[in-house]
């Protein structure tokens, strides 16, 4: 154990050897154990804005997924079940879990693999639905070979300080409003990418999976979470696992994939009124 670096303040600093993987993650707090899982490109920075709001009364617990961040990539990486694996070897109780995009993806298969340790699942613009579809493939595909996120993050304070630069880069396919971001945000996204050493086993891993066929092996409660304005995951994906979930669905308004940053009070709320109702 060491002391954390700063992406998220007064949180310590873990590794684990899971399966020949070496997982780096946060721990802070005391109380009912919840599991934050970021999505692809990301790390345990993501959660900057959403993380303290939920840790009042509960452990959370903040992974870098396998290749991401301060994460060692895996020795082989077949589909998503090899990353809900590798999460699961950090749990020794049932926690409640949170994915936001291709970690959603990964939340239900520990779900779907290990449901004596899943309690609850909130899937915030989670990936899946139409991650197979062409337009998914060839966007994940070039995404991963050209690693953008890596090019970017040493021009991450540059981009900060720029409505311009910020609507470049998280114009469209994150931010419904990119200048909005702060500059404190903008840098936690792209400080993780710089460490980065496998996130296209992850791109190809998610290519391969199609939830749709294993959702009736979800038995915990579960909610689904969306930006209103999601144009990289449409909100015909939220209507779908809704419908197959028989889960309750909550949208934000005035944000689009990237909800988890642009309204972490708004998250927060749906997500403290699920956990509190189950």
């Amino acid at each position: 154990m060491t002391d954390a670096k700063p992406e998220l303040p007064g949180f310590e600093e873990r590794f684990a050897d899971a399966r020949g993987c070496r997982l780096r993650y946060l721990v802070a707090g005391e109380g009912e154990p919840l599991l934050l899982v970021h999505g692809l490109g990301g790390a345990a920075a993501n959660w900057l804005a959403l993380a303290p709001l939920l840790l009042p009364g509960r452990r959370l617990i903040v992974p870098e997924l396998p290749g991401h961040g301060g994460s060692e990539p895996l020795p082989a990486a077949p589909s998503l079940s090899a990353y809900a694996d590798r999460l699961a070897l950090l749990l020794d109780e049932p926690v409640a879990v949170v994915g936001h995009s291709l970690g959603g993806a990964i939340s239900l298969r520990l779900a779907i693999r290990r449901p004596d340790l899943v309690q609850a699942l909130v899937l915030a613009g989670s990936a899946g639905i139409s991650s197979g579809s062409r337009r998914a493939r060839y966007s994940l595909t070039i995404t991963g070979l050209l690693k953008p996120g890596k090019r970017i993050s040493p021009y991450r304070r540059r981009v900060g300080q720029s409505a311009l630069l910020k609507t470049i880069v998280f114009g469209r396919w994150g931010a419904a409003d990119p200048p909005a971001l702060s500059t404190e945000l903008v840098e936690a996204y792209l400080a993780g990418p710089a460490r980065h050493t496998d996130t296209l086993s992850a791109s190809r891993a998610l290519i391969r999976d199609d939830p749709r066929v294993d959702l009736e092996r979800v038995r915990c409660p579960t909610l689904l979470l969306w930006g209103a304005r999601d144009h990289q995951l449409p909100i015909g994906d939220a209507f779908d696992y809704a419908r197959r979930l028989h889960a309750p669905l909550r949208t934000i308004a005035d944000c689009g994939h990237l909800l988890i940053a642009e309204r972490p009070e708004a998250c927060a709320d749906a997500i403290e009124e699920f956990l509190s109702s189950r």
